[in-house]
C-alpha cells in the first residue's frame, strides 16, 4: 500500500507567502473602522428617531473609531507617506485603493460632524456631513472583508461570500455596543435592534463559513484561530441576549455593551489568524487545487 501524501513544501518553506500585516494593529484597525461605520449609521438613525443622546454617541463614536484606525494602520504601514502615497491614485478595481479612499472620505466627514458638533458652528455642513459619513457607514463596515477575500490566502479567499456579511453582523454588534454602554437605556432602542440583528448576520455567516467551505474552513475551528472564533461567538451572543433583557436597567446594558465590543474585536482577530494558519499549511493551498482540477 502506497502512504497517503504529505503535502509539504521546497526547504520547508510555505507554498504562499504568509500575509506581513502585523497584529495587534491589524485586527484593531479592522474592530475600529467596522465599529466607526455602524456608529455612524446608527447616529443618523437615532438622530432621525428624535433620540438627541444616541445620535451624539454615534457621532463621537465613528469619529474616534476612524481616527485611532487610521492610526493603527499607519502604524502597521511603517510611515504615515505610505498612507497618503495610497491616495495619489485611485484604482476602481484594487480593494486596497477604494478602501483607502473610504476610510479617508470617511474619516474626513466624521471628523467634520464631531467639530461642528462640539464648536457649534457651520451645524448645517455638520449635518451634510454625517449623512455622508452614514452612507458611507456599510461600506466601512465591510471593505476589509473583500480585502482580505481578494487575496491569496486559503482561508479568506474561499470565504468571499461569507466575509462580508461576518463583517458587517461583526460591526453592527460593536456599534450597538458603544450605544448600549454610553446611552441611557431609554434611548438606547435602535442600539439593543443592531445588537440582536448583528449578532444574528454575523453566527449565521459564521456558521456557513465553517461548514460550506470544506478544506478551507478548517482554520476557522483549530488552533488558535479556532479558540479565538469560540471566544468571539460566545461573547457575541451573551451581549446581544444582554441588550435583548436588559430593558431599562443601565448595568446590564453596558456589560451587553462591553461584551458586543469584545466579541466583535475577537472574532476579527480569529478571522485574522486563520488566514496565517492558512497560509503556512501546503494543504489549504494545494488540495483544493487538485479538487478544482479534477471537477473540471
Amino acid at each position: 500500500m502506497v502512504p497517503e501524501a504529505k503535502f509539504g513544501s521546497y526547504y520547508g518553506r510555505p507554498v504562499l507567502k504568509p500575509p506581513t500585516w502585523k497584529t495587534p494593529d491589524v485586527p484593531v484597525y479592522m474592530f475600529l473602522g467596522g465599529m466607526a461605520g455602524a456608529a455612524a449609521s446608527m447616529g443618523v438613525l437615532a438622530e432621525l428617531t428624535g433620540r438627541p443622546a444616541l445620535a451624539r454617541v454615534g457621532r463621537f463614536a465613528a469619529a474616534g473609531g476612524a481616527a485611532g484606525g487610521t492610526v493603527f494602520l499607519i502604524h502597521d504601514l511603517g510611515r504615515p507617506a505610505r498612507f497618503l502615497n495610497m491616495l495619489r491614485t485611485f484604482k476602481p478595481t484594487s480593494p486596497l485603493s477604494v478602501g483607502s479612499w473610504i476610510l479617508a472620505g470617511f474619516g474626513t466627514l466624521t471628523g467634520a460632524a464631531a467639530a461642528t458638533e462640539v464648536t457649534g458652528w457651520l451645524t448645517g455642513a455638520g449635518r451634510l456631513a454625517r449623512y455622508g459619513a452614514a452612507v458611507l457607514g456599510p461600506a466601512m463596515m465591510t471593505y476589509t472583508a473583500v480585502l482580505f477575500a481578494d487575496t491569496a490566502v486559503p482561508a479568506w479567499h474561499e470565504a468571499h461570500r461569507q466575509l462580508p456579511f461576518t463583517f458587517a453582523g461583526s460591526a453592527l454588534g460593536s456599534g450597538a455596543g458603544v450605544g448600549l454602554i454610553a446611552t441611557p437605556p431609554s434611548q438606547a432602542g435602535p442600539a439593543r435592534v443592531m445588537a440582536v440583528a448583528g449578532t444574528a448576520m454575523e453566527l449565521v455567516a459564521e456558521r456557513r463559513m465553517e461548514t460550506r467551505l470544506g478544506l478551507a474552513g478548517e482554520p476557522y475551528q483549530r488552533g488558535r484561530a479556532g479558540r479565538l472564533m469560540r471566544a468571539g461567538r460566545a461573547l457575541t451572543a451573551a451581549g446581544a441576549l444582554a441588550a435583548a433583557v436588559s430593558g431599562r436597567s443601565r448595568a446590564v446594558s453596558v456589560a451587553a455593551g462591553l461584551g458586543l465590543l469584545a466579541g466583535s474585536l475577537v472574532t476579527r482577530w480569529g478571522v485574522f489568524e486563520a488566514g496565517r494558519q492558512s497560509a503556512t499549511d501546503p494543504r489549504y493551498t494545494v488540495v483544493p487545487q487538485r479538487e478544482r482540477h479534477a471537477a473540471r
